[in-house]
């Protein structure tokens, strides 16, 4: 057989472009499949991409199926992928035509058996205790006596009914009520909106503030419970500020919520009875502690009074603490009258030796002595005063004359000053040397030479003797042009000799100084 035998079939074959055969396919696969449920372990995920979409694999032992979460769905899901998390995912079954892959759009997932949920729930209690949300440090006391209880709960189920009866028996409290859904989804962000709601009210606002709260829920599977596990709802419980209580399932149940609450109730009753105490017991225990102060305070004003009474006999009477001082009284008494009669006596004696006195002695007559010896010093305050002004006129001209010496004094040593710096001057000037035959080589630039090496290298000189300056040239050099003359050296002068001063009379008037200007200056 040839091979157009086999040729001329395929040739009627229709032809399909790429785009129209992976859009068969992808209609196929959606019609045969649609919704399916799959179970498989999560794998490739590395968390949302940068749109919030999310790519990863299913796979089990023999098979792996890519998967993808929209971004809306992604938000609404209670529990977020995670690698090597086995799950059970409801999604539709479609392709890729970019890759030529199938893959599953997911839904829905949820976590895969109970040995899932716990793994989970553990993991999450590990990273939150890492944190410190549940240390036994960040637990507040339950108020004993609250004003008013809060109560987050479902207001239709039994559990607000238990709490609020039991409220009712033990000691009826004001209970405010936040209803909140306890399951399914959204659960979790009503719980934690609640608990938020209840910390937020002011202290003394219109809605009274809760002293302590109650988070309650009755018994259920560890799916039903899951909301209470949710990483908001702890860190609401943790942040809040009022005193918290969980009451979530029954004793065996444990979430999250609990390590993070102030106290954790078995049931919601529980929770209710350690919210509150018993009113008959409190009214009890009063009424034996107001019998049992009567009683101390009668036996203690018993005995006050009993030692109040021995310390009584103790002290002694009236009549004993005044005995001695009216002893006292009387004696004083009994010495009065004659000391009185003695003082007497005593005042007239010297009133009468005080009279005798004047007798001898009249004032009169002591008048008339102090007169005579007034009259008799009568001149001699006058004399006093002329010998004392003379005195003084004496010291006034003797300082007068000091004055007059002064000047010339200090004129004299100013001068006998200025002659030794001079002499001091004149001695240290180096023109004093040359004008006793020595001369000054200097250099171009009017610095001294002190060397013949330095001479000839400088090739010019000035030379400077006493009476001026000589230009000079070293080894027939060209002579420099005659610089200027130097002043001559002044003559050294002579020493002063300070010449004494006679002493002016007192009466002859000062010699004018030496080219002053003479004068008075009362001249017209």
């Amino acid at each position: 057989m040839s091979a157009s035998a086999f040729s001329a079939p395929i040739a009627n074959v229709p032809e399909w472009s790429v785009t129209e055969l992976a859009t068969a396919l992808k209609r196929t696969l959606e019609d045969a499949f649609g919704h399916v449920r799959l179970k498989g372990e999560i794998s490739g995920y590395r968390g949302p991409h940068g749109s919030g979409h999310a790519y990863f694999s299913l796979k089990d032992g023999g098979a792996k199926i890519d998967a993808v979460i929209w971004k809306g769905t992604m938000l609404r899901l209670r529990h977020k992928p995670k690698e090597g998390l086995e799950v059970v995912v409801t999604g539709r079954i479609t392709t890729y035509p970019g890759k030529s892959a199938y893959q599953i759009v997911v839904d829905s997932l949820e976590p895969a058996g109970a040995g899932a949920w716990m793994a989970l729930l553990e993991e999450r209690r590990r990273l939150l205790a890492a944190e410190g949300l549940f240390d036994a440090a960040r637990k507040r006391p339950v108020p004993y006596l609250p004003t008013v209880v809060g109560v987050v709960t479902s207001p239709t189920g039994a559990v607000i009914r238990d709490i609020l009866h039991r409220l009712a028996d033990r000691f009826p409290r004001p209970v405010l009520v936040w209803p909140v859904r306890v399951q399914g989804e959204g659960a979790a962000e009503e719980i934690a909106a609640a608990i938020h709601g209840f910390n937020a009210l002011e202290p003394g606002g219109a809605i009274p503030r809760p002293d302590v709260l109650i988070v309650a829920r009755g018994g259920g599977s560890i799916e039903d419970l899951w909301c209470f596990n949710e990483e908001i709802v702890v860190r609401a419980a943790a942040a809040s500020t009022i005193p918290l209580i969980s009451a979530v399932g029954h004793e065996t149940d444990v979430t999250l919520i609990d390590h993070a609450a102030d106290r954790r109730a078995p049931t919601p009753t529980g929770a209710a009875e350690m919210a509150v105490p018993v009113l008959h017991e409190l009214l009890a225990d009063l009424d034996s502690l107001s019998r049992r102060h009567a009683g101390a305070l009668s036996r203690l004003v018993d005995q006050r009074r009993g030692e109040l009474r021995g310390l009584a006999r103790a002290l002694p009477g009236p009549e004993a603490l005044l005995a001695q001082k009216r002893q006292r009284l009387d004696l004083a008494e009994a010495r009065l009258a004659p000391a009185l009669a003695a003082n007497a006596r005593d005042a007239q004696g010297r009133l009468n030796r005080a009279l005798q006195g004047l007798a001898r002695n009249p004032p009169s007559l002591r008048l008339a002595r102090a007169r005579e010896r007034l009259a008799a010093i009568d001149h001699r305050p006058r004399h006093a005063l002329e010998r004392v002004l003379a005195v003084q006129g004496e010291r006034l001209n003797g300082l007068s004359r000091r004055l007059d010496r002064a000047p010339g004094q200090g004129l004299e040593r100013l001068a006998g000053r200025l002659s030794r710096a001079t002499a001091l001057f004149s001695s240290l000037n180096y023109r004093s040397v040359l004008a006793r035959g020595y001369a000054l080589v200097l250099g171009p630039a009017g610095t001294p030479v002190g060397s013949a090496k330095a001479a000839r290298a400088a090739g010019r000189l000035t030379v400077e003797f006493a009476d001026g300056r000589v230009a000079a040239a070293v080894d027939g050099a060209a002579a420099p042009e005659t610089p200027p003359e130097t002043p001559p050296l002044p003559a050294r002068p002579a020493p002063r000799r300070a010449a004494k001063r006679k002493e002016p009379a007192a009466e002859t008037k000062k010699a004018p100084v030496e080219g002053a200007v003479q004068g008075s200056l009362f001249e017209s």
